[in-house]
């Protein structure tokens, strides 16, 4: 059985640019209050992890992070 990934954002660090929402819609979504990112799923399914990869990338605060 393949190990879990975990996905989490620093709240704290968030500067709200949305990249992660695009990335991957099915996991990452925004806050209406404030604007900061938030994990939908926090251990997304193997076909999501490419996006996810993707939103650790493209995030300009760094605060996107994927264990493995």
């Amino acid at each position: 059985m393949p190990k879990s990934a975990t996905v989490r954002i620093d709240q704290t660090r968030c500067i709200g640019s949305g990249q992660c929402v695009l990335a991957a819609p099915d996991v990452f979504d925004q806050s209406d209050d404030d604007g900061l990112g938030l994990v939908l799923i926090s251990e997304p399914p193997a076909e999501l992890l490419p996006g996810v990869r993707d939103a650790v990338d493209r995030c300009p605060a760094g605060v996107v992070s994927l264990e493995e």
